[in-house]
């Protein structure tokens, strides 16, 4: 038995995936598909601020590539925004500041649909929230998971918005969040009665710390596989 760390990478497929926009623009990320068997559901994640460093290598997205197809039997898809660099590539274009990202979004999610991935929830993270909750309404997610949520680029309207549908809606919220601690959050996300708010005790808009991160991976997976909770802290 091995302990699982920051840099645990565990068994899974992994394979470089590129897909294009509808403006023609090619987006660069990596699908981890678990070793056996079917997965359960996939997680599509949305990174955050690339004018801030967000990228698909982002920590917890990362980390959930890493982890997820193996102990919790889930897809995972990631990628770079437009004009994002890592060390998988760069995605064409240049930043659009949340709203040219709307066509990244669909093209990952027609990506999943044409592999015929089963279950898409949408992870954002900070701007991936926003990306998330400005875009998303009118597709057939089974979910979406907001991590550290901002609600810059968000408005009243496009959060009310959500209320023509009943696609689940959870955001995790950390204590310390730099910019929409948990009050303000309850406050902000009033007009979504549906929508749950999950305060994590200690954490901060990063999620430094193999503690933060098991409590974040564990709530994706509380709503994605919840059979495979508790997550194990060592692998054989």
């Amino acid at each position: 038995m091995s302990e699982i760390r920051s840099m645990t990478v565990l068994p899974a497929v992994r394979t470089d995936v590129s897909f294009v926009t509808a403006d023609g623009l090619t987006l660069v990320g990596e699908l981890a598909l678990p070793e056996h068997g079917e997965p359960v559901g996939t997680l599509l994640f949305l990174h955050p601020l690339p004018t801030a460093g967000g990228f698909m290598d982002s920590h917890i997205i990362r980390k959930a590539a890493n982890r997820l197809p193996a102990l919790a039997n889930i897809a995972v898809l990631r990628f770079n925004f437009r004009g994002v660099t890592s060390p998988r590539g760069t995605s064409d274009g240049a930043f659009g500041h949340g709203v040219d990202e709307r066509l990244d979004f669909e093209a990952a999610l027609r990506f999943i649909r044409e592999r015929g991935l089963p279950n898409p929830w949408v992870v954002g993270w900070s701007f991936g929230t926003e990306v998330a909750l400005n875009h998303a309404t009118e597709h057939d997610v089974a979910g979406l998971i907001l991590l550290s949520p901002p609600l810059h680029r968000t408005s009243v309207e496009a959060l009310e918005r959500w209320n023509l549908n009943d696609v689940p809606i959870v955001a995790v919220v950390p204590e310390f969040d730099d910019y929409l601690p948990p009050a303000q959050a309850r406050e902000r996300f009033a007009v979504v009665p549906r929508l749950e708010i999950i305060e994590v005790e200690d954490g901060k808009h990063l999620w430094v710390g193999e503690t933060q991160t098991t409590r974040v991976l564990s709530e994706i997976v509380a709503k994605v596989n919840p059979a495979a909770l508790p997550l194990p802290t060592e692998f054989v």
